[in-house]
């Protein structure tokens, strides 16, 4: 998975998920992130893959949107 690997993330806001894989949409062929939060219903969820690799400005710093922090 060019630039994401499986395991453990953790969101800007705190909450973790674990990367499943990376997909990609049939009809533009865009990059897709499959993701599965470690809470709650534990639904399987999907993100283009720019947007899961972006930075935000929060509070006057940039951070990313989701860090890495394990393997699963």
């Amino acid at each position: 998975m060019q630039g994401i690997k499986p395991g453990i993330y953790r969101h800007y806001k705190g909450y973790e998920y674990k990367v499943i894989d990376l997909v990609i949409h049939s009809e533009t062929l865009e990059e897709l992130v499959l993701y599965q939060p470690q809470y709650g219903e534990r639904k399987l969820w999907v993100r283009p893959k720019s947007m899961f690799l972006e930075s935000l400005l929060v509070n006057g710093r940039t951070v990313r949107r989701f860090e890495y922090i394990s393997d699963t």
